[in-house]
């Protein structure tokens, strides 16, 4: 042997050395054996894997042809009915969250759509679900079995929550779902990055980014650390040939902790208003403020009569904790925001002329959040938007309030007006900003919203 070969293995001998100890639970023995174990996640996966269940969701579709618009080729052809149905079939994945309730958690966007929702078990039982609630601006829903179906048998133990802000990058996780409806499949990968945003994604952004492979079918899934903790509910991947490539995002354990609680207990999300409007802070600005630290949010705005006006906040505020959690940025801020509901008791870290100051914002039972309306859709750009409860309009039980119109927005163009109250987009019925967000979905390009104004019901095509 050469001298350099014998170099080169000393040098990959001490490499080993090296690495092998922090390998955490994947740490390989120095010599295997006959009959020594071979290191495995096999035990931790066999506590996680009865959690997950696949999802098979059945939708009915109108499928009509574009000639049929016209009326003169419907004369012609003497073509009187030209709606056709088509049932179609999706898939995806799920978790038990509470075994003796028979409650599961997965995406609203694995179920919005479905007439019919099954769920099979990983011992192969299929079992009809329902939706409880869903929140479509986390893309979160909760299922619930009939514990009366189960008869004798009971559903497998529930997934143990983890602490989502625990992780670091680098951390070890494993994806669990049901990947082209292929059945239950697992895969692992680390954490790529924390508190991803600027998806184009809808609603709240504060993604957990994984190479566990994450593929079409996923949806709704488990990501779990290597205790086998729930850190995480799979959700989207980058996907430009559509199969994975690397990069799949997660919602945070914490943030659908809280979110599930809140649609088993409503049914619905009754997420507060705090009344701020925030941007990050530069470096430029953080020396302007006198603020020693990159971290933080500046407070643009302050509306009035909001619970933050009331708590004593002020323009120039510069925000650090939301709660329990540092804000380091825009995206933790609005992060922390979604998981502030009415009734909620939240408190506030700012630093105002040089000084941290801790303030206490109460919300108000009626204090709902307020919504930009061209985060729904482009056509509703200068609106705001509000879940609406009862009030004066007795026919109107439920709806979404346009707070304000901006004259001469695109939504004044098409004809809304303040005080207008949404109760329908699509023939879909809105009873909050989540349901009004999914109607918008089944015709995005033609969108056509009910409105209750002065009494009386319009329809609005939004243009």
């Amino acid at each position: 042997m050469s001298v350099w070969h014998k170099w080169r293995n000393r040098v990959w001998a001490g490499l080993l050395l090296v690495v092998l100890p922090w390998s955490g639970a994947a740490q390989l023995p120095a010599t295997l054996g006959d009959g020594e174990p071979l290191p495995s996640l096999a035990p931790m996966m066999e506590q996680v894997t009865p959690t997950v269940v696949n999802i098979a969701t059945f939708t009915t579709v109108e499928v009509r042809n574009p000639l049929f618009d016209d009326p003169f080729f419907r004369r012609f052809f003497d073509l009187p009915g030209m709606e056709q149905r088509r049932r179609t079939r999706s898939a995806g994945s799920g978790v038990i969250v509470d075994a003796a309730a028979g409650f599961i958690l997965t995406n609203d966007h694995v179920v919005s759509r479905a007439d019919e929702i099954t769920v099979t078990l990983a011992d192969g039982r299929t079992l009809e679900a329902t939706l409880v609630g869903a929140d479509a601006q986390v893309d979160l829903a909760v299922l619930q079995v009939d514990p009366e179906e189960l008869a004798e048998e009971a559903l497998p133990v529930a997934a143990r929550f983890g602490d989502s802000a625990a992780l670091r990058v680098g951390d070890f996780v494993v994806a669990v779902g049901n990947p082209f409806g292929l059945g239950q499949t697992v895969t692992s990968g680390i954490i790529s990055a924390i508190g991803r945003s600027g998806l184009g994604v809808d609603g709240y952004e504060d993604f957990i980014q994984t190479d566990a492979s994450i593929n079409p079918g996923n949806s709704g899934g488990a990501l779990v650390n290597l205790r086998g903790e729930l850190v995480g509910i799979n959700t989207a991947i980058i996907a430009p040939a559509g199969g994975n490539v690397g990069i799949g995002f997660a919602i945070p354990a914490n943030m659908a902790r809280v979110i599930m609680a809140e649609l088993i207990a409503h049914g619905e999300v009754r997420r507060g208003h705090l009344g701020l409007q925030v941007q990050g802070l530069t470096p430029e600005l953080a020396r302007a403020f006198g603020i020693d630290s990159r971290d933080g949010v500046i407070v643009t705005e302050v509306d009035a009569d909001a619970p933050a006006a009331a708590a004593g906040l002020e323009q120039g505020d510069v925000v650090v904790r939301l709660g329990d959690r540092r804000v380091r940025n825009a995206t933790d801020f609005r992060a922390r925001a979604a998981i502030v509901m009415v009734g909620d008791q939240i408190d506030i870290e700012y630093v105002r002329d040089g000084r941290r100051r801790v303030a206490v914002i109460d919300i108000p039972e009626d204090q709902f959040e307020q919504v930009a309306g061209q985060r729904l859709h482009p056509r509703l750009e200068g609106a705001v938007l509000q879940n609406h409860r009862g009030g004066p309009d007795r026919d109107v039980a439920a709806g979404v309030r346009l707070l304000e119109v901006s004259e001469g927005s695109r939504a004044w163009r098409n004809g809304l007006r303040a005080g207008d109250i949404i109760v329908a987009a699509n023939q879909r019925t809105s009873r909050n900003l989540s349901d009004l967000t999914q109607g918008i979905k089944l015709d995005a390009r033609n969108p056509v919203i009910r409105i209750w104004r002065e009494g009386q019901f319009y329809l609005v095509r939004l243009r």
